[in-house]
């Protein structure tokens, strides 16, 4: 789904992730450009989901 709204809404993807900075830089870069805060918010969207595993696999090796 924050895929989906990367392409479609990039900084309100940004801001599901909880990462403010982002958000404004991602709003900063969807105003110079659709496509560039487009890449912006797969790459946030992304980089939040590779966390959430990274947090899950090491919840799980702790156990």
């Amino acid at each position: 789904m924050r895929y989906f709204l990367a392409i479609l809404l990039p900084p309100l993807a940004v801001l599901t992730t909880g990462k403010v900075g982002s958000f404004l830089l991602n709003i900063l870069l969807t105003i110079l450009g659709w496509i560039p805060g487009c890449i912006h918010a797969c790459l946030i969207v992304h980089e939040h989901y590779e966390n959430k595993r990274t947090r899950k696999l090491i919840r799980a090796m702790s156990r």
